[in-house]
């Protein structure tokens, strides 16, 4: 199921009409669309030279973590361990920032370019532990190939 949406993703990120930032948003409002469990997901940056990270692209309720220092949170964690981060009960997670009282779950991986860790997709899920290896492997892939036009 969710390895059919590679193709949309491709699409998606090769539109050369379309800035960095709208491919990224669209990527962000499909994601959310598509797979029944994602109901927000949005990418993190680091924020210049900063031990923060700030919002990029996302699709979902607003939120007020703009920036998250680094260390906090499970996109913040991320940010210093450079490894995927699944949260199958965020209430289970000493050092989680609630977002929303319906978010359930959190699934943050890593988005490097050229060996550097240089932001993350943050998906907050309303449904309890939803996430399996697939969504791992498939946010991955969109990392990597986003990636490829930063």
């Amino acid at each position: 199921m969710l390895k059919d949406l590679q193709p949309k993703i491709n699409t998606l990120l090769s539109d050369s009409t379309a800035s960095t930032e709208e491919r990224m948003q669209a990527i962000c409002d499909f994601l959310k669309e598509s797979v029944t469990h994602y109901d927000w997901v949005g990418f993190y940056f680091k924020n210049g030279d900063k031990e923060e990270l700030k919002l990029g692209p996302y699709a979902g309720a607003p939120t007020d973590h703009i920036i998250i220092p680094f260390g906090k949170g499970i996109c913040g964690q991320v940010a210093v361990s450079n490894q995927n981060f699944v949260v199958p009960d965020v209430k289970a997670q000493d050092n989680y920032i609630a977002c929303s009282i319906t978010v359930k779950a959190e699934i943050v991986v890593p988005l490097f370019v050229n060996g550097e860790n240089i932001g993350q997709i943050d998906i907050d899920s309303n449904t309890a532990d939803p996430f399996t290896e697939k969504d791992e492997e498939l946010l991955e892939y969109i990392n990597a190939e986003i990636a490829k036009i930063l």
